[in-house]
């Protein structure tokens, strides 16, 4: 009766936001979904261990954000923000019971300050002060699996140089080994964006990347550094093509679809998310190949949509209406298309019949697809349903205790359990290799989000720098031995990679932090110049002025990331 599993897997990313303000954009993005989101996940997963149901997730957690959760600085600024919500919820107490308001609002009050209380209880005394310590924990005890992302979340299809590309996987596996101690299995690539092997050029006129030349697949990068798999969506599934099939679990016989020899039960109609592939660009699959989750579309926009998806229900906190000064949400949903005046008071009772409804209709949901594609193929089947981690528990305020009733009523499912990628994968052993086209998970599918007339300038800036860093590394070549130039130019590095953040263009477009956006994008490329020139003029004089020590030691603090980088990582695949 068990025709398949489902592979929930939640994407778990913020760009680097440490040292570069707070509110409204800035540390309260880090502090506000370690609050929501981080701490909210462990105890549904610690709770669903004590209840002996391992909950099976898959997470992917991005190198720039356990830097961030990790560094010595986090730690006070998440508890000062505690603080400053509690103290905020303890004024509107006072006021709302001075204002003579209605005792159910003065009630939510007293929860806020209880439930930001926890929160602090929570980080200090159960994940003692370190959120990746407890994601650690959890993946060393089997109970969840975690990926790894590009190092700063760089667009791989649009990076002008197959070095920057190299140097998010690298150090992006070399810092997954610092925090989990050993070496990933998979990757999300950053926006779901994939890039296969062709004579790409720029879209903007910026040489010498204008000019056509074959570049490697992205499956080839990830082959190098034994990634076995990453997530796609079911858009670029369902314009792919078969290219062949392996004929052996370890992938050492592979054979054309064209060839006589060509196996007919590993012949496919119409490609499915149901199923798990091996990517390839062509028949050389000696260059080198990794394997493709894809998202489910109709499933996951159960979840996902803002208008028919389950947030959306009528009884659950509404994330938009907030009250002026304290910024804390008092309000229920109510109606999604009713104006913020009309939003009445959030009752948390009201929401376990709801969560157990959806979830049950959500397990159910998973079963029909599983029995069917099961049934229709004989194949056992992958329901796998990729999410921004933010949507539950910041977005979705009820979303971690809707994960925690689905993972439990898996568990006790006689058709579809729950497990982790890694898990499904050698299950499977997928052996047929399809090619999948260019794109990603964003709107249409294509690089629309992140190049644009809005946002394309910042891929002239980021292609002249990558140039410059080429220069730089001719640069550290000849130097290898200054230890004074070395730091400068490892400092460099950092700041190009901050540079490539795929977040600057994506907030660009949706106009949410527009001006934050294009002002972090603007520091990292003055820094990066800055830091070169510096390179350069040390290079020649072997000295540093007060002044230039003072900005480097500056620099460093402010953005202190990846301190095992090393510059040898920027070179070609």
């Amino acid at each position: 009766m068990h025709s398949g599993n489902y592979v929930l897997i939640l994407h778990t990313h913020l760009p680097w936001v440490l040292h570069h303000g707070n509110w409204p954009h800035g540390e309260d993005w880090l502090t506000e979904a370690a609050a929501e989101c981080y701490i909210p996940l462990l105890n549904i997963f610690n709770e669903l261990m004590e209840e002996g149901v391992p909950p099976k997730v898959t997470l992917d957690i991005s190198p720039v954000l356990c830097e961030q959760l990790e560094h010595p600085d986090f730690k006070d600024v998440f508890l000062n923000y505690c603080d400053e919500k509690i103290e905020a919820a303890q004024t509107d107490e006072k006021n709302f019971t001075d204002w003579g308001y209605d005792k159910h609002h003065i009630y939510l009050t007293q929860f806020w300050q209880q439930w930001f209380e926890a929160k602090k209880h929570d980080y200090i005394h159960k994940y003692n002060s370190s959120i990746i310590g407890g994601f650690k924990k959890l993946q060393d005890e089997g109970a969840i699996e975690v990926m790894t992302c590009g190092a700063t979340h760089g667009y791989f299809p649009l990076l002008g140089t197959d070095e920057s590309i190299n140097l998010q996987i690298k150090a992006a596996c070399e810092n997954y080994k610092k925090y989990f101690g050993r070496n990933p299995r998979g990757i999300w690539l950053p926006e779901c964006a994939y890039r296969p092997s062709y004579d790409w050029q720029s879209m903007i006129p910026v040489a010498p990347y204008h000019e056509k030349r074959l570049r490697p697949g992205i499956e080839q990068f990830l082959a190098k550094y034994d990634i076995e798999y990453f997530i796609t969506d079911q858009d670029l599934l369902e314009r792919s093509w078969q290219i062949g099939a392996y004929l052996d679990a370890k992938k050492q016989r592979f054979v054309s679809k064209n060839s006589q020899d060509f196996p007919s039960d590993l012949k496919y109609q119409h490609p499915n998310p149901l199923e798990i592939y091996n990517v390839s660009s062509s028949e050389k699959v000696e260059y080198g190949t990794s394997s493709i989750f894809t998202r489910h579309r109709d499933i996951s926009m159960q979840v996902w949509s803002g208008e028919v998806g389950y947030p959306g229900e009528p009884d659950y906190l509404d994330f938009h209406k907030k009250h002026l000064g304290s910024m804390l949400r008092y309000w229920r949903v109510t109606d999604n298309k009713a104006n913020m005046m009309y939003k009445t008071l959030y009752h948390p009772d009201w929401t376990f019949d709801k969560i157990d409804k959806q979830s049950n209709h959500f397990i159910h949901h998973i079963e029909n697809s599983s029995n069917w594609f099961n049934s229709a193929t004989g194949l056992f089947t992958t329901v796998c349903t990729p999410f921004d981690t933010e949507l539950f528990g910041h977005w979705w305020f009820e979303g971690p205790l809707f994960l925690k009733a689905v993972i439990k009523g898996l568990s006790h499912s006689p058709y579809v359990n729950s497990a982790t990628a890694a898990e499904q994968f050698m299950r499977i052993k997928p052996q047929k290799v399809i090619g999948i086209p260019e794109g990603s998970w964003g709107e249409n599918n294509n690089h629309d989000v992140w190049i644009n007339d809005d946002n394309k300038w910042t891929w002239e800036v980021i292609y002249n720098n990558e140039n410059r860093m080429k220069k730089m590394k001719q640069l550290h070549d000849l130097n290898k031995n200054s230890k004074v130039l070395q730091r400068i130019l490892k400092q460099a590095l950092r700041e190009m990679m901050l540079l490539h953040s795929s977040d600057w263009q994506f907030l660009i477009y949706t106009e949410s932090a527009k001006d934050y956006a294009e002002q972090r994008f603007s520091f990292h490329h003055t820094d990066f110049n800055r830091l070169c020139d510096l390179a350069e003029k040390y290079a020649e004089s072997k000295h540093l002025t007060p002044q230039e020590k003072l900005y480097l030691d500056e620099t460093e603090r402010r953005n202190s990331i990846f301190k095992e980088i090393k510059i040898d990582w920027w070179q070609p695949l």
